[in-house]
């Protein structure tokens, strides 16, 4: 598990979980925060809550932290997991296990995040994206000041490719950096059909939230703004992921005015509009809204009753909701896909026949 008092990351690596308690007090009686870390250094005690209490290791804040990531780096050739966590300072702070001492220990970001330097305000959410097979990495973060940031970073070497930055009016509370299906015609930089479809999210607390579509083609240039995101108060929280089964993500927004809002994209019926403008058509719509009784503070998809099927929680302020799809239409989305399954095999059966038939034919001719 990973928990956070403030904030909470997306568990990766070996370890657990971290938490970081905003109330401890120090030897002067001064209220403190810490960042206290449970390992699993026992085989077997992963799931023994005293062992791993008994691990527990205690590193005090000289910061307020806002949001606390995992993320994977490669140190030589293996992969390693380290946290992140964002303060007040206002820095990044990064936290790289010691493993001859069996500890954890503050090191400077700049060793292996080169691209998380001279931060102009605190950063409220950042997420860091590796591309797969280049080698790369996205990292994005938004800041307190409506400042944003996107860079493009050699994992190897640590060089920072590229960078792009913006600013915004108001505080940014979320930022997701995702794949969205390229549009024909786009072309990948240096030919790498890898590069196609990266957006990154940002949300903010008073403005339109937006999508920056196809950053390593365009930057930060090609921005698609999510119609009446900004109608129901702040946005609180958001999530990027397929609820429709269809191949392609949606995006979820929580608010504090306890609306949930998805949006899909749409890449069809504006070949008028890409023909006029040297960025590719497309733009986002408002699918359905659901209302709660009380403000959003977090989602999540997951299969949370282990039945194969991915359920939404939503975290609210006065409780805890959990979405499951519908079983009738889930059934007919899985029987059409089926369907469609057997008419592709059946297809590509009925063609190797032909192929084998003609070579079979050429061959008597031969003869």
């Amino acid at each position: 598990f990973t928990s956070a008092t403030r904030t909470c990351g997306r568990n990766c690596g070996r370890w657990p979980g971290s938490y970081n308690s905003p109330t401890s007090l120090d030897s002067g009686d001064k209220a403190s925060p810490f960042l206290n870390i449970y390992c699993d250094y026992e085989p077997g005690s992963e799931y023994n809550l005293d062992s791993i209490a008994q691990s527990c290791l205690n590193l005090e804040l000289q910061f307020t932290p806002f949001q606390l990531y995992h993320a994977e780096v490669h140190v030589g050739d293996q992969p390693e997991t380290v946290f992140l966590l964002s303060g007040n300072d206002p820095c990044i702070h990064l936290y790289k296990e010691n493993e001859g001492l069996h500890q954890f220990e503050e090191q400077p970001v700049q060793n292996l995040f080169p691209e998380l330097q001279e931060l102009p305000s605190n950063v409220l959410w950042l997420d860091v994206c590796n591309i797969p097979g280049s080698g790369r990495r996205l990292t994005a973060f938004g800041c307190q000041s409506g400042y944003v940031r996107v860079a493009q970073v050699e994992q190897a070497s640590r060089e920072v490719l590229q960078s792009w930055s913006i600013q915004q009016d108001g505080p940014i509370s979320k930022v997701l950096v995702f794949r969205l299906p390229a549009s024909e015609g786009d072309p990948a930089p240096n030919g790498n059909a890898g590069d196609q479809g990266y957006g990154v999210l940002v949300t903010s607390t008073i403005e339109l939230s937006v999508v920056y579509r196809n950053v390593l083609t365009h930057g930060l240039a090609d921005q698609l703004s999510l119609p009446a995101s900004d109608q129901y108060d702040s946005v609180l929280c958001a999530l990027v992921t397929d609820i429709d089964f269809d191949g392609a993500p949606e995006i979820l927004l929580g608010t504090y005015g306890q609306e949930l809002l998805c949006y899909k994209y749409w890449s069809s019926g504006a070949a008028e509009a890409e023909a006029a403008s040297s960025q590719p058509a497309g733009e986002f719509h408002l699918l359905w809204k659901r209302s709660f009784p009380s403000p959003l503070l977090s989602l999540e998809y997951a299969d949370l009753t282990c039945d194969g099927l991915c359920e939404l929680a939503v975290v609210c302020l006065k409780g805890l909701h959990v979405l499951q799809h519908s079983l009738k239409q889930t059934a007919r989305c899985l029987l059409e896909r089926l369907r469609q399954e057997v008419a592709r095999q059946a297809s590509h059966s009925h063609f190797s026949q032909r192929a084998q038939d003609a070579s079979a034919d050429g061959e008597a001719a031969e003869e």
